[in-house]
């Protein structure tokens, strides 16, 4: 593997001892992986920030981490940690837990890394350009760059993600190559999209039957940023899936023979089949919606959607998004609709990392097929995917 002489001196301890062992990291990374060189990078988004995911000993390793000097080269951002930083309590998160996590965030930050504990970090700044080479490493928002915002990264871990922010650099193989981001198979859609909840389920859906490759989606209409950033986690979450095309939607699609690959049709009958795979038996006491975080767009559906509304004795509505987003629906006024409606706001955390059985709740429903996916094995609480309007029908009340 080729390096340049400022790389070999970072592999040398030249820029400090932490710069050292991440370029160990990406140099180990880049031979296993046939990687010619090393390639600049402009951003980078790390995952493993959650206590409840990485631990004591991955506590411990970013601390060394950021004690021995470690510096960002290029502008990082944070996936979600395991609590809201502010109104942790009423997530029902013990002290323990709350002062390990800060923890953690600290060490971020002493890193340079930007706390904005979001799974949408192109929501809130952190928006690559076109053909520009990123290192991010949560699995929904990979998918989303890849796809829709047409920059270029592999599905890295968190290490390797920490590891390319602190040296600027990641190796030059997979989806960093253009012959390696080309369809390998058609996806012709059947079945009749009408909400964010279908998008959801149609990635689920070709995730799971395809497993892995780039899909081209024919016959999905154009489908705006909402329903392609939750089709982009259902396919990560069910397939090993970074990223996929639209017919005549996203830029990479252009000019493809569709003749030249092998095709999957999906009808009304396999959606409906993951959505029985996602269902679980009784009724949900509790509404999660955010998997990937709102946008200011869906904010404020749902908030037209509360309007005038109660959640119900005994059941909880909760909303998980960015700090950015948050304040700019409080500035709208749709926060606070929702919120006058019993219904509860998080920032900094997701479903899927926090530890969701302490809230004390027995039944989640939620309108997103990784939420669902994930939920049972994350929190050991059941989980059931349903279209947003149904879930709410069965928390809300008429206002009082």
């Amino acid at each position: 593997m080729h390096l340049s002489k400022v790389e070999e001196e970072m592999l040398s301890g030249g820029s400090g001892k932490a710069t050292e062992k991440a370029m160990q990291l990406l140099v180990a990374l880049g031979d296993v992986l046939g990687a010619p060189r090393l390639i600049p990078i402009v951003s980078a988004q790390i995952a493993g920030v959650s206590y409840g995911n990485i631990g004591d000993a991955g506590m411990e390793l970013l601390e060394d981490w950021a004690s021995q000097g470690a510096k960002t080269q290029v502008k990082a951002t944070l996936n979600p940690a395991g609590m809201d930083l502010d109104r942790w309590k009423e997530m029902g998160v013990d002290e323990e837990y709350h002062a390990k996590q800060l923890r953690i965030i600290k060490a971020f930050e002493m890193m340079g890394v930007q706390a904005t504990c979001t799974c949408t970090p192109y929501l809130v700044g952190n928006k690559p350009r076109r053909g520009s080479h990123i290192a991010w490493s949560e699995s929904s928002a990979i998918c989303y760059a890849n796809s829709v915002l047409g920059a270029m990264t592999n599905r890295e871990g968190g290490p390797s993600a920490l590891a390319a922010a602190l040296t600027g650099r990641t190796p030059y193989y997979g989806l960093h190559l253009k012959d390696n981001r080309k369809p390998t198979i058609v996806v012709d859609v059947k079945a009749r999209l009408c909400t964010t909840y279908d998008f959801s389920l149609l990635g689920y859906t070709v995730g799971g039957i395809i497993g892995s490759g780039i899909p081209i989606f024919r016959g999905i209409g154009h489908p705006d940023s909402d329903r392609m950033k939750i089709m982009s986690a259902a396919l990560a979450a069910s397939g090993g899936i970074a990223m996929f095309h639209v017919e005549g939607v996203t830029g990479e699609a252009e000019g493809f023979d569709f003749n030249s690959v092998e095709r999957v049709c999906i009808g009304q009958k396999e959606l409906e089949a993951s959505r029985e795979k996602l269902t679980s038996e009784g009724d949900p006491d509790f509404v999660c919606i955010g998997c990937p975080h709102c946008s200011l767009e869906e904010m404020k559906d749902l908030a037209r959607m509360v309007k005038g509304k109660s959640v119900g004795r005994g059941k909880a509505l909760w909303i998980l998004t960015s700090r950015g987003i948050y304040k700019r629906s409080k500035e709208k006024g749709y926060a606070g609709v929702i919120e006058k409606a019993g219904g509860k706001i998080f920032v900094d955390t997701c479903m899927v990392v926090c530890p969701l059985e302490k809230a004390g709740y027995k039944h989640m429903a939620s309108n997103s097929c990784k939420a669902v996916h994930y939920v049972p094995s994350t929190s050991r609480i059941k989980a059931s995917v349903m279209e947003l309007s149904s879930a709410l029908e069965k928390m809300m009340e008429a206002g009082q």
